[in-house]
């Protein structure tokens, strides 16, 4: 009896030290690791005509873009060249994003009709 009481008591920090690992995975680690790759994604898609702005504020539209560096144009006679890592985000207009989201819904709405349709006519043709 007094060795599985021993045993036990051995085991119990290591499960702690799991539990809190698991923990540190979920709540910081995973999404630390999905918003880096959304950056990631956002940086590559960078293209001409966007409107952007950098980690410093600075607002301005992309001109022309190369491997590692963009141009963006701030005023009329104004053009900076900035590393892709120092855009901070890519603003979006209100009526490009709605028709944007529009798109998307219709898109999965015909996915949806297609699978419908998919299924309904599968056991017609057995």
């Amino acid at each position: 009896m007094n060795l599985n009481a021993s045993s036990a008591q051995s085991f119990m920090p290591i499960l702690m030290f799991g539990l809190v690992f698991v923990i540190f995975y979920l709540f910081i680690i995973r999404p630390q690791n999905k918003k880096q790759k959304d950056t990631q994604k956002m940086i590559e898609a960078l293209k001409k005509g966007d409107k952007v702005v950098t980690i410093g504020g600075i607002h301005g539209e992309v001109t022309s873009t190369k491997d590692s560096t963009v141009i963006v144009k701030v005023d009329e006679a104004c053009k900076l060249e900035f590393s892709r890592s120092a855009i901070a985000t890519v603003v979006v207009d209100e009526k490009e994003a709605k028709a944007a989201k529009e798109a998307a819904k219709a898109a999965k709405a015909s996915k949806k009709g297609k699978a419908a349709a998919t299924e309904t006519t599968a056991p017609e043709n057995k």
